[in-house]
């Protein structure tokens, strides 16, 4: 049994669509209103917050995918919770944990960022996730739990993929809008198609020596936002306007808009080169195909 907490989200969701693929049909999903992907999911409603419910939850399951999204507002209240709970239920039934990281609490510098890079949480967003991913180190390394991390960059992907770059700039060229581009659209951004995040999470919670480190979820080569819209027009064939607004505007904004504020703690890896290091995967696992931009911004506008 392979049980996916969060199991509605986005990566959830495709962590379970891989794993019924290539792994296991013996699939439990695992949310507040969890839905049936395949027709043998076994779904149980649970909050994670309550650790009786999380122990039911995982009781059984030999690989356990943390894959949980909250709200930002439930953030601070909420996800240490979940997480212990995810960690104490896991040790009392010896269910292994794949867990689902991002790279929030590393510094907001140009610095090349790889597995073992020193955390520097900076606000809210990144003091939670840098609690998190300490927490289950730390009892990774103390043999209560055992567990693998998949770390991923920013999202960019196909459908409702949450994110800055499908937002503002995706999301806006299909809408026959304006692209805008936070801070610098020279910099050079390393970004995760969605889909192979999920693939590459379910991987390791399938390949048991890679259990007990930390892994950078594979990606293309970084790239800076100029240079995605140059993709972005060979493959609609015409000219794309994108803007790129600096600090002070996002400031402004965020004084009216909630999504703004909730983006201001994030935005300064924008002015600087982000180059999220995902080579010791890909020497690990060569075979694994990674998504490059071309073919990630025709899946995106469906060409």
């Amino acid at each position: 049994m392979q049980t996916v907490l969060g199991s509605n989200g986005q990566i959830g969701t495709e962590v379970a669509k891989e794993l019924y693929q290539n792994y296991t049909h013996d699939i439990r999903l695992v949310g507040r209103h969890p839905e049936k992907i395949h027709e043998t999911d076994e779904l149980v409603v649970a909050d994670l917050n309550q650790y009786e419910e999380t122990l039911h939850a995982i009781e059984g399951s030999d690989v356990v995918y943390f894959t949980v999204g909250l709200p930002y507002n439930l953030w601070e209240s909420q996800f240490t919770t979940i997480l212990k709970n995810v960690i104490k239920a896991c040790h009392e039934t010896g269910a292994k944990l794949a867990y689902f990281d991002n790279t929030y609490m590393y510094p907001k510098a140009s610095h090349v960022q790889l597995e073992d890079s020193s955390f520097d949480a900076v606000g809210p967003k990144s003091t939670i996730r840098a609690e998190m991913t300490t927490m289950l180190l730390e009892a990774m390394q103390a043999g209560i739990i055992e567990a693998v991390i998949g770390r991923a960059p920013e999202f960019y992907g196909p459908n409702h993929t949450q994110s800055i770059t499908n937002t503002m700039v995706f999301d806006r060229i299909k809408a026959g809008k304006r692209a805008i581009v936070p801070l610098n659209a020279q910099a050079l951004r390393t970004l995760i198609w969605t889909p192979d995040a999920s693939r590459a999470l379910a991987l390791l919670g399938n390949t048991d020596s890679a259990y007990g480190q930390t892994w950078h979820l594979p990606t293309d080569e970084p790239i800076s936002y100029d240079a995605l819209m140059q993709k972005t027009e060979s493959v609609l064939d015409h000219k794309v306007r994108y803007q790129t607004l600096p600090m002070a505007v996002f400031k402004v904004g965020s004084h009216f808009n909630k999504n703004a504020q909730e983006l201001l703690e994030l935005l300064p890896r924008y002015q600087d080169d982000n180059i999220f290091n995902s080579d010791k995967f890909k020497q690990q696992f060569p075979d694994f195909k990674v998504t490059s931009f071309d073919e990630g911004v025709r899946q995106i506008f469906d060409k």
